[in-house]
Parts: C-alpha cells; sequence; structure tokens
C-alpha cells in the first residue's frame, strides 16, 4: 500500500523542515551519546586512553566517507530516499551499538554508525536548500543548524536520568525510534522539482544517464571543479578551527584558567548557548547582507578574538571574552550550508558539497592533535590561539574567490542559468559585490 504524498507546497516545506530539524537532532544526539557514555564505556572494558580515543577516530572517519558517498548517492538516486536510508542506517547501527560485548565491535560497528551520520548531514542540508527559496534560505538554514545544539543538550539531560539507572546500553537502545522518521520522510515528501527536473531532461537526452559518473562530470565542469576545489580548502580550515575549539575550550577553561568543574560547564554552556542564537542571527543576517559577508566575517572576528583571548583574559573579562568566541565562531556554519549548495549545480550539488565538505574533515581530525602538542609545551590557551590561522583563511578564500548564489538550489538549472553562473565565477569579486 502507498500513502499519498503532500501536494500543497506550504504543507510540503513545513514537511521537510521538519523532518530534516528532528534528523539533524537526532544527528546532535548519536554525536554527543559517544562523548557520554565514554567513562562507562572504559570503566566496564578497561579501556587505555589511546583505546577509547580510537572509538572516537571510529565515529570521524565513518562520518567522512559516509558524507561524501551520501553525496553522490543523493544526486543519483534521490534527496528524499537516500535522507531516509541514512537515517535507518545510524537508528539501527546505534541500536546495534548496545548489544556490543567488546570493544572492536563497538568500533565496528560505530564506523558504520558514522557513515549514516556523515550522509545525513550533507543530504538534510542540501534538501532542505532546495525545498526553500533565496529570501529566507539563510535563516532557514541557521535555524536547522540550530537542531545540533538541542540535540546535544537532549542527549546531556537524558543520560543524566539514564545512565545512572538503567547503564549506558540504554542510551544506544532508544536510537532505534527515529527509524518510524525515516519511514515518515520517504512515503510523504516528494523529491525537489529542480532534482526531477535535471533527472528527467537527462534521461531524455540519453538513457543511461541514471549510470553517469558524477565524479567525472564534476570533474570535468570548470565551475564545480573549481567551486570544489575552493571549498574543499575552506572547508579543511573552518574544521580545524572549529573542531579544535570545540574539543578544547572545556579543558582551557579548567586547566588554564583553573576554574572548577561545576562552574567550568556554566562557562562552556553559555558559550555554546550564544552558538545557539548566532545561527539564528547570521542566517538572518545572510539574507539581508549576503551570505559572502557573513562567512567571511564571523571568520575574521573569530580568527582575532582567539589570540586577544589568550593574551588579555582575567578573571573579570573571561565570561564575556567566551560569550563573544561563542557567537563569532559559530556565524561561519550559519550560512555555510546555504552558501555552498549555492555554488554548484543541481545534478551535481550532493556530490560536490559532500565531497568538500567531508574531506575537509582532515582539519578536524588535525586540530585536537596538533593543540595537544602545543598544550605539551606550552599551554591550551597558546594552542587554540593558533586555530585562529585556520578561521583567517576560511574566511579570506570565500570572501576573495567564491561569490554569493551562483546557482538557486529551489530551481531546476537551465543552460542559460548554468552559462552566466560560469561567466560570474571567473570574474574578480570588488568589495562591494
Amino acid at each position: 500500500m502507498t500513502t499519498t504524498k503532500y501536494t500543497n507546497p506550504t504543507t510540503i516545506w513545513i514537511a521537510v523542515f521538519s523532518s530534516c530539524f528532528l534528523g539533524l537532532l537526532v544527528d546532535g544526539f548519536d554525536l554527543q551519546m559517544l562523548a557520554l557514555t565514554l567513562p562507562s564505556l572504559r570503566e566496564e572494558w578497561g579501556l587505555t586512553n589511546a583505546q577509547a580515543g580510537l572509538l572516537g577516530t571510529a565515529s570521524l572517519a565513518g562520518m567522512g566517507i559516509g558524507g561524501i558517498c551520501g553525496g553522490y548517492l543523493a544526486d543519483r538516486y534521490g534527496r528524499v530516499r537516500m535522507a531516509a536510508v541514512m537515517i535507518i542506517v545510524f537508528s539501527f547501527g546505534s541500536f546495534a551499538l548496545g548489544f556490543t560485548q567488546e570493544p572492536w565491535q563497538f568500533m565496528v560497528i560505530r564506523f558504520i554508525t558514522g557513515m549514516g551520520l556523515g550522509a545525513e548531514y550533507t543530504i538534510c542540508m542540501m534538501l532542505m536548500s532546495e525545498y526553500t527559496g533565496a529570501k529566507r534560505r539563510g535563516l532557514t538554514m541557521g535555524a536547522l543548524m540550530t537542531a545540533y545544539s538541542l540535540g546535544y543538550m537532549l542527549a546531556a539531560l537524558l543520560s543524566g536520568v539514564i545512565i545512572p539507572a538503567h547503564g549506558w546500553r540504554w542510551m544506544y537502545w532508544i536510537a532505534i525510534f527515529p527509524v518510524a522518521l525515516a519511514v515518515y520522510i520517504r512515503k510523504r515528501i516528494p523529491e525537489p522539482s529542480g532534482w526531477e527536473g535535471r533527472r528527467a531532461k537527462a534521461l531524455r537526452r540519453d538513457r543511461t544517464a541514471a549510470a553517469r559518473n558524477h565524479w567525472r562530470l564534476m570533474w570535468e565542469n570548470p565551475v564545480a571543479r573549481r567551486m570544489f576545489l575552493l571549498w574543499t580548502v575552506t572547508a579543511a580550515c573552518l574544521q580545524f578551527g572549529y573542531y579544535g575549539v570545540n574539543t578544547w575550550l572545556p579543558s582551557y577553561v579548567a586547566s588554564d584558567l583553573g576554574v572548577e568543574f561545576s562552574s567550568m560547564t556554566v562557562y562552556v554552556s553559555g558559550t555554546y548557548l550564544a552558538g545557539f542564537f548566532s545561527r539564528l542571527v547570521g542566517g538572518w543576517l545572510a539574507d539581508r547582507l549576503g551570505r559572502r559577508w557573513v562567512f567571511s566575517a564571523g571568520g575574521v572576528l573569530t580568527a582575532a578574538l582567539l589570540p586577544i583571548i589568550y593574551l588579555a583574559q582575567n578573571p573579570e573579562n573571561i565570561v564575556a571574552f567566551l560569550i563573544c568566541l561563542g557567537f563569532v565562531y559559530g556565524l561561519p556554519f550559519a550560512v555555510n550550508g546555504t552558501y555552498m549548495n549555492e555554488s554548484f549545480p543541481t545534478d551535481l550539488r550532493g556530490t560536490a558539497t559532500g565531497a568538500a565538505y567531508n574531506l575537509g574533515r582532515v582539519g578536524a581530525m588535525l586540530a585536537p592533535l596538533m593543540i595537544g602538542l602545543v598544550a605539551d609545551s606550552f599551554s591550551v590557551g597558546l594552542g587554540l590561539a593558533v586555530l585562529g590561522a585556520g578561521y583567517a583563511v576560511a574566511a579570506l578564500i570565500p570572501f576573495f574567490c567564491i561569490r554569493d548564489r551562483l546557482y538557486d538550489p529551489a530551481r531546476a538549472d537551465t543552460d542559460e542559468s548554468r552559462q552566466r553562473a560560469a561567466e560570474a565565477s571567473t570574474r574578480p569579486i570588488r568589495a562591494g559585490s
């Protein structure tokens, strides 16, 4: 029996936003679960620090591969279909983690779960951008990114209730519930018209179009190739800075500033709460000032603020500094999904954005190691200051090289729109454009 899909545009948009928001919320919830259950895992299995670190590495590696493959599969088989598949992958994967008896079993399944997580982020951001008009796309995508923050907070709240009373396994078993969301997405929401239109047009031209190699097509397209290379470097630098701050900020507050654990959680929570609001404000500003200006401003301000905090902090100003940091270091992520998805044509969007962003995860994996090396020789604060270089590069490349709105994901590409994008992408960017 088939389920009737929504046909009213407003109803479809609400359903898409709700399902993507819930998908990313569960994504954030699942990501945070490892950090929250790691102490229990170490105690039960007697893990060393290195062995515990491997569990996190397996998750990051899976997310990178999943994001790359998920974008490609979404281009080939459809955004909605693959969004549903990836939710099923990480839901059943997380559920299976609750039955693992050995660290190696946990690591293998966590790798598979990470593939679903990485793909889900790529596909949800692309799907939402293709269902939202350009005038409100920035605010919509910024609001969508707040789902991660809510997922983190929900995981923290539930872990405080579930783990002491029932153990760590129940945290993973409850992850099976998102499967119902996957079924809902697949049955009720149609594929974006832009993707359907491009696929139908390609099939009319060539009956073997469904089997085309999207990687080769992306590399043969000069605009897509240039944008892909620029965004890959930008994503690596951005994630180097962002995940470095996320990983080491609690240690900085506790070790360098000498703040007690109970107070440290308040300090860090205030920083993350400021980041929650920065995604809303950043998305709103991106619709009015442009994606490039907001993305680059957030990067430059963060690059300047990190060393200032290291050199000028004291007990009187550190709270204000951390709140300001929480606001500015998340600004690029408020518009990252919008800006990147508007840089590629419809038939290559998933392949290009998935590969560029997830190859950039190399930066996320290098940051904690580099800061750790600096911290061993000097201090965590100096390590955080070094991250400013990553934010600076991530800000300058888009500002000088990547134009706003080369393509409109909400509309099917035409040969004329592709030609305009090709001409625009090679023109120098002036300060006022």
